[in-house]
């Protein structure tokens, strides 16, 4: 076998474990989100922007040139197109529970800033010389909401 083929066989091989660990990660931050515990999901940012980052690098690499890979075996080839495509199916599902996630925080920040401004918006009255009940004037208190959550 071929210095080339040996390396290129490395390189799939090394590639297949980089996409199956990536998607791993990701499908774990995807149930933390799906289960209502984006908490859970922090601990696995670290070590997958990491990996996403070299798994980037690395497939501009390969398409920059396919020379590197295309004379693996092709049973590894298979297996790297399979692990890409679970990690495309991972990545749209952690896409769809993040984007979830963040309708459910915005609507609950959007429902707290409803709340604080109808509280606001009451008369706030105390009691005055004599027991008698006075119109306290409103304090403005600015609240500032953001689209973004």
């Amino acid at each position: 076998m071929a210095i080339a083929a040996v390396d290129a066989n490395d390189r799939v091989h090394q590639l297949i474990l980089l996409t199956e660990r990536l998607t791993d990660l990701i499908a774990k931050q995807a149930v933390a989100f799906e289960t209502h515990r984006p908490h859970e999901a922090a601990k696995y940012v670290e070590e997958t922007s990491k990996l996403a980052n070299l798994y980037r690098h690395e497939s501009m690499r390969v398409r920059a040139n396919v020379g590197l890979v295309e004379s693996a075996r092709l049973e590894l080839r298979q297996r790297l197109m399979r692990a890409t495509e679970a990690f495309d199916a991972v990545l749209a599902r952690q896409s769809r529970a993040v984007e979830a996630a963040k309708i459910v925080t915005e609507g609950l920040v959007h429902a707290i800033a409803q709340e604080v401004a109808s509280q606001r918006a009451a008369p706030a009255t105390t009691y005055g010389a004599g027991g008698m009940v006075n119109d306290r004037p409103q304090h403005g208190a600015a609240i500032t909401l953001n689209r973004k959550a």
